[in-house]
């Protein structure tokens, strides 16, 4: 990000020419003027993977279907679950709202910061 400001900086301000900061920040002059053309610097952005979980998110579904308070160690059993129980744990935990009728006794609400006094 320092470069690109600095290539900005001189080629906008001290007008020095695309070859000559190209040559003093050791840098091709495509790179130069992809930074000048460029309204923001340049971010690396990753791309999505996706989660172990996935494939098998179908059968979980079907197994909360049928039995919605099923525990995810008794799941991971049921699928041929393999790897760390975490991962699994952490997607029934989204997962198993959806399947989960409301219960009465779930109507306290607590907001975020509060704390009882």
């Amino acid at each position: 990000m320092e470069q690109w400001a600095e290539i900005r900086r001189l080629h906008r301000s001290e007008g020095v020419p695309i070859k000559e900061i190209a040559r003093r920040l050791g840098v091709a002059r495509n790179t130069v003027r992809a930074a000048l053309a460029a309204d923001e610097p340049p971010k690396y952005v990753r791309a999505a993977k996706g989660s172990a979980v996935d494939v098998f998110e179908p059968s979980i579904r079907a197994l909360l279907a049928e039995y919605p308070t099923m525990p995810a160690t008794v799941i991971a059993e049921r699928i041929g679950w393999t790897r760390s129980l975490t991962v699994l744990k952490d997607r029934v935990r989204v997962i198993r709202p959806e399947f989960r009728g409301v219960d009465p006794a779930d109507r306290v609400v607590y907001e975020p910061g509060e704390c009882s006094r």
